[in-house]
Parts: structure tokens; sequence; C-alpha cells
């Protein structure tokens, strides 16, 4: 078995592209995923920013919501950014209509906490599992967490607010670590998803 992981991106809506590139950078083979036989060939997957309520939709039009979810209750690894968080919650604070979510860690986001598009802004977040100085964070429409469950592990905050945890293995950021050109939280995701390849395979 080759050491380099197979990561996913899923390829709906959002910065697809930059995550490809930081998964590279991070020594994963990195592929965008569509569709169930897509995702069904990936060691990880990334779930970009972009509009939580679009990447549902587009999720269940495209028929890999339900995949997705098994796969994730059944252990593998999972990392979102912005909506991507949103994604991974088990419980949406301020929900749209029809809005659906992949699920997998035990905690309450609510949406666009930090604020609208025009108040984007970048932040240094000191991490928890990323070595040497804080990263720098970019928040666009960004979520923050209200509240986590026993399992979840809060890795960052930022004024008060979480915006980032862990839980097994799916993480979430409520920033874009794709768009600095740091792409260590992208090494710790791939870390998790080689780590989790050698216990499948004992």
């Amino acid at each position: 078995m080759s050491d380099t992981p197979v990561i996913g991106v899923l390829a709906l809506q959002g910065d697809v592209r930059e995550h490809l590139i930081a998964l590279a950078a991070a020594d994963a083979a990195a592929r965008p995923v569509r569709r169930p036989e897509e995702l069904a060939e990936v060691d990880g997957l990334v779930i970009p920013g972009g509009e939580s309520t679009t990447i549902s939709k587009l999720a269940i039009l495209f028929g890999v919501m339900e995949p997705l979810r098994a796969r994730v209750r059944g252990g593998m690894p999972v990392y979102g950014t912005c909506a991507g968080m949103i994604m991974l919650a088990d419980k949406i604070l301020d929900p749209r209509s029809g809005q659906e979510t992949i699920g997998g860690i035990d905690m309450i986001v609510r949406r666009n906490a930090f604020g609208r598009q025009n108040e984007s802004f970048e932040a240094a977040v000191d991490i928890k599992g990323v070595p040497g100085d804080p990263v720098e964070g970019v928040f666009i429409r960004a979520p923050w967490v209200e509240s986590v469950g026993a399992e979840a592990e809060v890795l960052a905050e930022h004024d008060g607010h979480i915006v980032a945890v862990r839980q097994g293995n799916a993480l979430a950021t409520s920033f874009h670590p794709e768009l600095t050109g740091d792409h260590r939280v992208h090494g710790l995701f791939v870390d998790m998803v080689r780590a989790n390849r050698t216990a499948e395979s004992l």
C-alpha cells in the first residue's frame, strides 16, 4: 500500500482548486469528488467553503449525501472549512428551509456568525495540534461554534468563539487555510487520513 493517501475535495461548489493544491502540497494525492463512485475511491474528504444550503442541495441532487453520511459514520476522515464546518455539524442554530447536514461532529453551529461578505477579515489563530506560529485564518462570512458535546475537542478560539473543532476523524474550521499558502492545517488532516489507513490495515 502506498503511503500517499488519496483525499477528495467535494467539488459541488466553493474553492475546490485551492484545497486540491493545499492537499498536494501536504503530500496527498488529491482529486475532485462529485459522485458516489468517486467518493468510494478516496481515503478522506475535504468539504470546502461556499454556501452550505447550496452544497446540501447539490449533494442530494448528485446522490452523494447518503453515501457521504455513511462513510463519515464509518470513520472516514473528513475536514470541513467554513460552509464545510456547517455541513459537519450535528445541529445548525439557524438552518435555511430544507437545509440538511452530513453530521459527524457533536456541535451547534451558527451560520454567518462573524458577519457578511464585506465584514471578512484575517486573524492569527493558534490551533492545537498545529506546531509553530499561529495559522493565518481567513474568515469569509464565517460560522462559529456555539457549543460542543463531550466527545468534540475544541482546537482553537478567536475573540471568545470556537473556530476549530475535532471529533475522532472529523475536523472543522470556521476559516479558510487553503487561501493563505500555509498548508499546516491540511498537513494535520493528511496525517489523520494516513493514521486511519494504517489502523484499518492492521
